[in-house]
């Protein structure tokens, strides 16, 4: 039997949003999603929309709770993991 993590908040940004249709949502996310890169891979089983989103997980960054991680790193005791596409500008 699969337990739970407590919930968090997943929120998505720029076309990422778009692809997914949501801007936010609450997941109970499974104990063996530990790091950013294991959040990317499982939600892209999630459904249709989610895999055309994450469909290059290389080019996804990731925050946790405001900071940016790499996917290597663990999401720790996040509370808000925000999702976005990498960012240019000046």
């Amino acid at each position: 039997m699969e337990t739970q993590r407590r919930e968090v908040r997943v929120v998505y940004f720029a076309w990422v949003r778009e692809r997914i249709g949501l801007s936010d949502e609450h997941l109970n996310l499974p104990d063996n999603v530990r790091t950013a890169g294991e959040l990317i891979a499982w939600l892209s089983g999630c459904g249709d929309n989610y895999a055309y989103a994450l469909e290059s997980p290389s080019t996804i960054r990731v925050a946790v709770d405001q900071l940016h991680i790499e996917q290597h790193e663990a999401l720790g005791d996040a509370r808000e993991i925000a999702l976005f596409p990498p960012m240019t500008g000046g």
